[in-house]
């Protein structure tokens, strides 16, 4: 059997928040707009938005985003309202991170 991902959910009670950060902050094109239910195209995986509460663990997931020019997608996310960490390198990639507003944590990095 070979699984692929194709959608991550994210439980929220601030729908709002989280549409205007994943629609216009990160840029992802909303391409279902249900009561209660929204889904972003994220290039080959979907991130969904669910009305209800989460239970995350002490370190919850993180999303990664690949970008070929690190320097250039941090500063297109800290203009668009992201707070965004400096730039890291190490172990063979640039990377940054930030989190959305419900406090889950992704990074831009050139890691394929």
């Amino acid at each position: 059997m070979a699984l692929s991902l194709r959608r991550i959910v994210f439980f929220t009670k601030n729908m709002p928040g989280m549409v205007t950060f994943y629609r216009d902050t990160l840029g992802l094109k909303l391409h279902k707009d249900e009561p209660g239910w929204k889904e972003f195209d994220a290039n080959g995986c979907v991130i969904a938005l669910h009305n209800g509460t989460s239970a995350t663990g002490k370190r919850p997931p993180k999303l990664g985003f690949w970008a070929s020019d690190i320097a250039a997608a941090r500063q297109e996310m800290i203009d668009r309202g992201a707070k965004m960490s400096k730039l890291m390198t190490g172990g063979g990639l640039i990377r940054c991170e930030g989190k959305d507003p419900d406090g889950n944590p992704f990074s831009i990095s050139d890691r394929r």
